[in-house]
């Protein structure tokens, strides 16, 4: 495997903060090979050979907007139980449906964007539903729950310009912990 070339944008750049237009299709080989890099480069983050060898930090999901494309689009990486990876590439999203129960993670969100630890805590639906586009510009629906319900938000999140430290309140980072159940 090859580590795909791509730069990550640290929290501190501009272009992070700013809402991403949606992507137009059809879309372009280039837009549709950064996709493809940028799951690569996450699976690799998460097999310890990789990671090790190019010092990369385990990562599940990442934005267009992350590497410096101002565009609604994102992809997700998650390793399954039998090794595999389950890989998603989700293209001008929309939630149309959200549990009323709330998560967190227990031992909090990273960001490939955010080079520092975090303390806190990031409430998050449990199950959402979204409506998106795959690549070749063919919607569909999906539902996702847990830690997958988490990824999806936290890059939904990129598109409208909201970091994860955004969401955690800075004089009490872990407040109303005791209303949501840990992940």
């Amino acid at each position: 495997m090859k580590l795909p070339d791509i730069t990550i944008l640290d929290e501190k750049n501009k272009l992070l903060h700013q809402k991403s237009k949606d992507v137009v299709f059809p879309m372009d080989k280039k837009e549709k090979d950064m996709l493809e890099d940028m799951l690569t480069y996450l699976e690799m983050s998460q097999i310890d050979k990789y990671s090790e060898k190019y010092n990369l930090r385990p990562g599940m999901g990442l934005a267009f907007v992350q590497v410096g494309v101002p565009k609604r689009a994102f992809v997700i990486c998650n390793e399954n139980d039998d090794g595999e990876f389950d890989k998603y590439i989700i293209i001008n999203p929309e939630i149309i449906s959200m549990s009323e129960e709330m998560i967190y993670v227990g031992e909090g969100e990273g960001c490939l964007s955010v080079n520092r630890e975090v303390e806190g805590i990031v409430p998050r639906h449990a199950r959402i539903t979204i409506k998106a586009f795959d690549e070749e510009g063919k919607e569909f629906t999906l539902r996702v729950r847990e830690d997958l319900a988490v990824a999806f938000q936290h890059e939904i999140d990129h598109l409208n310009g909201i970091l994860f430290t955004d969401h955690i309140n800075p004089k009490c980072p872990y407040k109303d912990k005791e209303l949501m159940r840990e992940i």
